[in-house]
């Protein structure tokens, strides 16, 4: 009895010493000087301000690398404090652009109800010009499709929540938002492949050349009526080429696959960087689409024509493009595969 008793009160004086240990090793002081000024720091908060818990909040939001069992690229980083700045930045870029393309398109129906379309000052011949292969109208109405969906989309994207859901609700913008993500998402790489191909194709006729800045010291006649001569590019093609379709079509194919792709295993602050420039060049492209549709379809008669059946009559090569005219009355290799069809015959 008496040496169970023993036993009993040993054990309790263990248990008892353990515990003691493991209170005072909790509490003992931290290991360096900046961890020691921390722990006070935060104790004399805690006594000024209970639960008031910022300097842990300060420290999680300076981004600075943690501590975990997950491996991966800034899964150490609760908080990656650039997003703040990105979210503040993002807004009133955005609304800048909408009024620029708001204006835009304003400007471009104000030139069409005072200019009105661009014709041909002859008449017709009825002799037709091979202006354009049907690889090249393949590709060109690829890219196009493509290019206004994305630009649709991007735009319900970006502006829907404040333009459309006041008009069309909840329920509907919903079903909307997300269809315009989707196409968005999945319509994107197919540009990616079919724009190289469109660079390489109208490359060598968007090169400028000497006629090109007289075109652009009258601005193609645009507003005097007057025929510039050009070559089968004019010069604002060519600058709407190297523009629109090089520079900011390549900056969306690439910022485009980094936002669409986030398996690549890029960083946060890396995704907000590309969404900006995306957002930039986005609005940036729409607006010389918006110019590009309109002298394409009501802006000149005959434009049209030419994307879509191939050819045009050669009063309006002549008269819109007279430097490629002569080219293709020359026969030279520029444009060898531009040759004119044999007069129609009438019957009778």
């Amino acid at each position: 009895m008496g040496s169970t008793l023993t036993r009993a009160l040993r054990s309790v004086t263990a248990a008892a010493c353990l515990s003691w240990l493991a209170v005072a090793g909790a509490q003992s002081p931290a290991v360096n000087a900046t961890e020691a000024a921390q722990a006070k720091q935060q104790a004399a908060q805690q006594v000024a301000q209970p639960l008031n818990n910022q300097p842990v909040w300060n420290e999680v939001r300076s981004g600075e690398p943690q501590y975990t069992s997950t491996r991966g690229r800034e899964t150490n980083v609760l908080i990656e404090p650039m997003g703040q700045t990105w979210r503040a930045a993002r807004v009133p870029v955005a609304t800048v652009g909408g009024f620029v393309f708001v204006l835009t398109l304003l400007a471009i129906a104000a030139l069409y109800v005072l200019r009105g379309p661009i014709k041909t000052s002859g008449a017709p011949t009825g002799r037709m010009i091979e202006r354009f292969t049907l690889v090249e109208r393949s590709v060109h109405w690829g890219v196009a499709i493509t290019f206004v969906a994305l630009a649709v989309t991007g735009l319900v994207v970006t502006f829907g929540k404040s333009v459309l859901l006041p008009i069309i609700g909840y329920t509907l913008f919903s079903w909307l938002a997300t269809l315009s993500k989707t196409v968005h998402n999945f319509v994107g790489p197919v540009l990616v492949v079919l724009l190289p191909i469109m660079i390489v194709l109208f490359l060598r006729e968007n090169l400028f050349r000497g006629h090109d800045f007289a075109w652009l010291k009258k601005a193609g006649g645009m507003l005097s009526g007057e025929h510039v001569p050009a070559g089968k590019a004019n010069a604002g093609q060519k600058i709407l080429f190297w523009v629109m379709v090089v520079a900011l079509g390549l900056t969306l194919c690439v910022t485009g696959l980094i936002l669409d792709f986030p398996n690549f295993n890029q960083t946060r602050q890396t995704m907000q960087l590309a969404n900006m420039v995306h957002l930039v060049a986005g609005i940036g492209a729409t607006i010389l689409l918006a110019g590009h549709i309109y002298l394409g379809t009501i802006g000149m008669k005959g434009a049209l024509d030419a994307m879509r059946t191939g050819y045009v009559d050669e009063t309006w090569a002549k008269e819109h493009h007279l430097y490629w005219y002569n080219e293709v009355k020359a026969g030279k290799g520029g444009s060898a595969h531009a040759s004119p069809l044999p007069t129609p015959q009438r019957a009778g």
